[in-house]
């Protein structure tokens, strides 16, 4: 009986741990999107907060080679690599665990929506993609991936 309670216990901790750690270091890491498809590095870029496509499920096209931003509005952009694309921009903070201010790029429709971010206490973080006023948009549930995810090139 002895033996479960700490197994218990011991489990417990290092969820907790887990959990804490993510927390303390914000919005900045690695993050999976809803869809389970993308990887996003957010990190500093300048004094504001920016996330580059890192990671993708499936990196390669029908053909085999690697996806590009077919949908960009810009044809000049229609042919670089997904991965690398910077996808989110000019976040900056607004309270303890929110920032605002920024956009998100959403490569499967190549439009870009004003955003922002929240940083929930479960770890998670809500992504809103909104035109012109927050109310009108999506929000999105981002995870910490569970494994480490290789780097798309």
């Amino acid at each position: 009986m002895n033996r479960i309670f700490y197994a218990m216990a011991a489990s417990i901790a290092l969820v907790a741990t887990v959990a804490a750690q993510a927390a303390d270091s914000g919005p900045t890491g690695l993050w999976l999107d809803e869809s389970g498809r993308g990887g996003i590095d957010i990190q500093p870029c300048g004094d504001k907060l920016c996330g580059t496509l890192t990671w993708l499920k499936v990196p390669l096209n029908a053909q085999g080679k690697p996806k590009t931003d077919i949908h960009n509005p810009d044809a000049a952009l229609q042919s670089r690599p997904l991965c690398g694309v910077q996808v989110l921009s000019g976040f900056v903070p607004d309270g303890p665990d929110a920032w605002t201010g920024g956009s998100i790029y959403d490569a499967a429709s190549g439009k870009t929506y004003k955003s922002n971010m929240a940083l929930q206490p479960d770890g998670t973080l809500h992504v809103r993609g909104y035109i012109g006023f927050s109310f009108i948009g999506r929000t999105e549930t981002w995870t910490r991936p569970a494994t480490r995810l290789e780097h798309c090139t």
